[in-house]
């Protein structure tokens, strides 16, 4: 028994974009790790003989997908970037943007601010980042001037014409002009039948496809991706990005257990990625190096 229940969460592990509705299994994926010492104990103690050697292709299973987020961080950076969903019943703006800057940040995304606050946010961030690119409910600001701003269109076909929660703007870093992208891809829903992600995932294909066409050799992808990076349904996105390997867990902000917030990069190395203390929304803001 405890064998098969090995092979089991090795297939899992592994496997897990094989798992039809699978959606709910690849967002707590690295949590399967916990059967691990669990089976490991059960067969310590029945024929370990036999049972403890199968216990190892879980742990090994387990060790290839996650063990690198356990290394150390890589420090070294050229600009530090971070991406928040700021909550739009978020009681604190002011506080919250103050938070964000303790880590001292060239470029801070947010998601989930209301247009009517963007006057309350330009005053909290000050003249240190005197450029600002807003869209909808999506926002940038950054010490580095920012060009060529403007809506990039995420939006689900069944939405309506209000629905705008992406842009797309150049960065120009004493290092090189980066095309940034923040996007806020549509929320997942639990229902009787799973994770409702059609309308994510039909998103996120248009980003991956904006992605795929972007002239810019220097791509730098901050948001709220409402997904893991395991998660089947962003795999338009992240077979066209790479980011830090770590746990960083980012929601929700009381007991975080997944990172479905995202900072991803193309034509530059995220060395680190780390999660900030908590502020008034119901998500923890993500920090990242980045390196050129």
């Amino acid at each position: 028994m405890i064998v098969l229940l090995a092979v089991l969460v090795t297939v899992v592990l592994l496997g897990h974009r094989l798992i039809p509705a699978g959606g709910i299994v690849e967002t707590f994926l690295p949590w399967v790790g916990l059967a691990i010492p669990m089976l490991a104990l059960f067969a310590w103690r029945r024929r370990p003989a036999v049972n403890l050697p199968a216990v190892l292709l879980p742990l090994i299973a387990w060790s290839v997908l996650f063990a690198p987020a356990l290394m150390p961080d890589d420090k070294s950076h050229d600009l530090i970037a971070v991406q928040h969903n700021t909550s739009d019943e978020n009681p604190d703006p002011t506080g919250t943007v103050r938070e964000l800057l303790r880590v001292s940040p060239d470029l801070v995304a947010l998601t989930e601010v209301l247009p009517q606050n963007l006057p309350t946010y330009d005053a909290a961030f000050g003249s240190a980042y005197p450029y600002r690119a807003a869209q909808g409910t999506v926002a940038l600001w950054s010490r580095h001037p920012l060009t060529a701003d403007g809506p990039l269109d995420i939006r689900p076909a069944a939405f309506g014409p209000d629905w705008n929660r992406g842009l797309r703007a150049v960065a120009r870093t004493p290092h090189g002009d980066v095309a940034v992208y923040v996007a806020h891809l549509p929320s997942v829903r639990m229902g009787l039948s799973g994770f409702a992600t059609d309308p994510r995932d039909e998103s996120a294909a248009k980003l991956g496809a904006a992605l795929k066409a972007e002239p810019l050799t220097q791509v730098l992808l901050l948001g709220d991706l409402n997904a893991t990076l395991h998660d089947r349904g962003l795999r338009p996105v992240t077979s066209r990005l790479d980011t830090a390997p770590a746990f960083a867990f980012s929601w929700p902000a009381k007991a975080p257990v997944a990172r479905i917030d995202q900072i991803l990069a193309r034509g530059l190395t995220v060395t680190s990625l780390w999660s900030l203390p908590r502020t008034g929304s119901d998500h923890l803001p993500i920090a990242a190096r980045v390196r050129f």
